[in-house]
């Protein structure tokens, strides 16, 4: 585009491009725009404190918004553990309590003892000694409760007693508390030595104990039962062993012993008998401390020991 211009008394002809001129004009419009939204004047130097605040506060939102997505990441998992958690104990209180499992009542609630024959040729004394209750079946529980149960069977000469010193923990104690108690038996016909008879007057009516089965030197089955006027029997077994574990063939062997005297196998728990060694032993200066009442007040088994008041 050629345009005139005056320059004194000639004309000079310059040529300029229209392109350029209005890719000026336009840049020129963008600057004076760009400069108006930084401030209030379009020539006004830029507040730089202003930007610096602006970026501060765009970091700000920025780490705001990514702690919440972690947080919400966090409680995501947090909410799955325990949601496996749950799952988990739900399915340990199904297995170990058939009620709920299967949702039947039990089958094994009856007013008499079942026949029992005791186990033929039976050597009393072999069977006296330290044993291992690693397996436990009462009529009366349908969780299990006890840890680390132990038995100590002797037999006394003079009087022809056998005693049982039994131990044990409650499994949930956090104290690891040990308990102690006793029975003695007395065996009615030695034809027959298998077979003892309770001899506590706390029970009425009939109380019997059975030896099952047993190999004398590595495990054993016992199982007591007891008859009480207006009340369903109470029927107990003990599977043993001389170590603290016994091999699964050993006790299926055994449990299968069982369902013919009608035991329901599903309330038949094992005893844990790990960190057994060290357990806290009851004192009568220990406010908490519980001990087998054998002689005096036969009607309640264990009584709390108080200590006495020294003020």
């Amino acid at each position: 585009m050629l345009v005139p211009e005056q320059n004194g008394a000639e004309d000079v002809v310059v040529d300029v491009d229209v392109d350029v001129v209005i890719n000026v004009d336009v840049e020129w419009r963008w600057l004076r725009e760009n400069a108006a939204q930084r401030s209030e004047h379009p020539f006004e130097k830029p507040n730089h404190k202003q930007c610096q605040k602006e970026r501060s506060d765009e970091r700000s939102s920025k780490s705001n918004a990514l702690v919440g997505e972690v947080m919400r990441s966090l409680l995501h998992w947090a909410a799955l553990l325990l949601l496996v958690l749950l799952l988990h104990l739900a399915d340990a209180w199904m297995k170990y309590n058939s009620y709920t499992a299967t949702g039947r009542k039990r089958t094994d609630l009856r007013r008499k003892c079942p026949n029992v024959r005791a186990i033929r040729n039976f050597d009393l004394e072999l069977m006296m000694g330290n044993w291992h209750v690693v397996q436990y079946y009462a009529s009366t529980e349908e969780l299990p409760e006890y840890a680390c149960m132990r038995s100590n069977f002797a037999f006394s000469s003079e009087d022809q007693h056998i005693t049982m010193n039994f131990s044990y923990i409650f499994a949930e104690d956090p104290l690891r508390e040990k308990l102690q108690g006793n029975i003695t038996w007395l065996i009615p016909d030695f034809g027959t030595p298998g077979h003892w008879m309770h001899t506590e007057d706390i029970y009425e009516g009939i109380y019997n104990t059975y030896v099952l089965d047993t190999d004398y030197h590595n495990w054993g089955l016992i199982m007591h039962c007891a008859e009480k006027k207006k009340h369903p029997r109470y029927l107990s077994a003990l599977l043993l062993s001389r170590e603290s574990t016994l091999g699964d063939n050993v006790v299926t062997f055994l449990r299968e012993k069982l369902p013919r005297y009608d035991i329901d196998l599903s309330f038949m728990f094992a005893i844990n008998q790990t960190s057994c060694e060290h357990l806290m032993e009851s004192s009568k200066d220990d406010p908490l401390a519980y001990i087998v009442n054998e002689q005096q007040n036969a009607q309640d088994t264990f009584k709390v020991i108080n200590k006495p008041d020294t003020n």
